[in-house]
């Protein structure tokens, strides 16, 4: 008896540890185009659009989409089915790297196993109407809801602060817990703060450029700041932005913008010391850009971004340079990401205003394109001038690597552009090795690869 009583306990913590943990979405968040199920329980799907007004009716980016989360420490089941009728036989899992394999039940669901913890887009017709599936790791290091530090959100629709501002200062905590749907936006000043959950930050309430705090989640002049685990829905212009910071952490936060013009994903200014990892950024801009708004602010340097997904609807995917005049822009490492929707450059590299672009490292990158016979720009890399600057001289490009970074999907014009401006302002020591296209490798004096004037020591093996 003891024996089976011992084996007993052995089987229920077995299958204790294998149980996903399912969130709920209030009905006003609730998706009108997806239903899911995690290991049989159901679980909440929430809505998120595209192109709210004044945005140009020239844009489609495929209406309406959703997203769903969950906790798992072991292999997962989820089960997936559109509302409406819908096509499910050319269903698509990007990025392909996922751990995901996917079988269509007989009532035309999708069952997918979900082997570890992962950021995926469930997509039948592309970037129509998709499924967002963030299959999130246990939630670690529960702050104590009990500190009078920590600013606490439980599960239900909630507006943040006064008129929708949440203010954190030294050593502040603000926990948005599953199932949270905070309409607001965060100012963070000080040290030792930190904005964690598995609950949305909700920014779609506001118009274009109007969201109660300057940006989503802004961060100013902050020593050792976390933002983890969070949703961010339908931001209201640039996302998470740390500016004059030393010491950011941003982790498995999950961006799902593509609202409204300007809602920039992760944009590092005069920041230094930042980590970007585990994240999965949509967004009509720039999904990561680093700039350099003001000189007497201090650098931009030592920014690592590494294990993300990116979906930019209209703009770039990193960007580098705008908006700059910092002395430095340097030391930098992208690394084991995946773009899966873009539009223009992958990488645009253009500093102005004599501002130094130094090591730049890019590394172990899988990009997927969708616009057939396009022409776009995997790397493109020159000093420059241009309209968002004050003084009208180029910078400097120089020590730069991309290194095992391949394109697949639906055949582009993709090209990788290197360019100099002049004698003063050049391009120098810049390789790309390891690169392929379309399963081709590419090679010095490739049509893809435009080396321009002003360039010194570029090599491509």
């Amino acid at each position: 008896m003891k024996k089976l009583m011992c084996l007993c306990l052995l089987v229920a913590g077995v299958l204790a540890a294998q149980a996903a943990t399912c969130y709920t979405v209030p009905d006003e968040y609730k998706s009108g185009l997806w239903e899911a199920a995690v290991d049989g329980r159901p679980n909440g799907v929430a809505s998120a659009r595209t192109c709210d007004p004044p945005f140009d009716k020239r844009y489609d980016f495929g209406g309406e989409y959703a997203f769903m989360s969950f906790e798992m420490d072991a292999p997962a089941k989820v089960t997936v089915r559109p509302k409406t009728a819908r096509d499910m036989c050319r269903v698509r899992i990007l990025p392909a790297s996922a751990p995901v394999t996917m079988r269509t039940l007989p009532d035309g669901a999708l069952e997918l196993a979900v082997a570890r913890p992962c950021r995926f887009s469930v997509e039948p017709d592309g970037r129509r109407h998709p499924l967002l599936v963030f299959a999130n790791p246990p939630e670690r290091n529960v702050p104590d809801e009990k500190d009078p530090k920590v600013k606490v959100f439980g599960p239900g629709v909630h507006e943040g602060g006064v008129k929708g501002r949440i203010d954190l200062k030294d050593g502040e905590t603000l926990y948005l817990k599953a199932g949270a749907f905070v309409k607001g936006g965060i100012r963070a000043h000080g040290r030792d703060i930190r904005i964690c959950g598995r609950g949305v930050l909700d920014g779609s309430p506001w118009e274009w450029r109007k969201g109660p705090t300057g940006h989503v989640v802004e961060m100013w002049d902050c020593r050792n700041v976390t933002v983890e685990d969070i949703t961010i829905r339908g931001a209201s212009h640039w996302t998470v932005v740390p500016t004059k910071c030393d010491g950011v952490t941003v982790r498995n936060v999950k961006l799902c913008g593509g609202r409204v013009q300007n809602d920039d994903g992760i944009n590092p200014c005069n920041s230094r010391n930042v980590l970007i990892e585990d994240c999965f950024i949509r967004t009509d801009d720039d999904c990561i850009a680093a700039k350099g708004l003001n000189a007497d602010y201090g650098n931009c340097e030592n920014v690592t971004v590494r294990n993300c997904v990116f979906w930019c609807d209209r703009a770039r995917i990193m960007l580098l340079g705008h908006e700059s005049r910092a002395p430095y822009m340097r030391n930098f490492l992208y690394e084991n990401c995946d773009v899966i929707h873009f539009q223009m450059p992958v990488f645009l590299m253009e500093p102005g205003e004599e501002m130094r672009m130094e090591n730049i490292r890019v590394k172990d990158f899988r990009i997927n394109t969708d616009v057939p016979g396009r022409t776009c720009a995997i790397v493109s890399a020159r000093p420059t001038v241009n309209i968002y600057m004050r003084t009208k001289v180029p910078g400097h490009v120089a020590d730069c690597s991309f290194e095992n970074v391949s394109v697949t999907g639906e055949r582009a014009d993709c090209r990788f552009l290197l360019d100099g401006r002049d004698e003063t302002h050049k391009l120098k020591n810049v390789m790309i090795s390891n690169a392929t296209l379309y399963g081709t490798p590419v090679k010095a004096g490739d049509p893809c690869c435009r080396i321009g004037a002003f360039t010194e020591n570029v090599t491509i093996k």
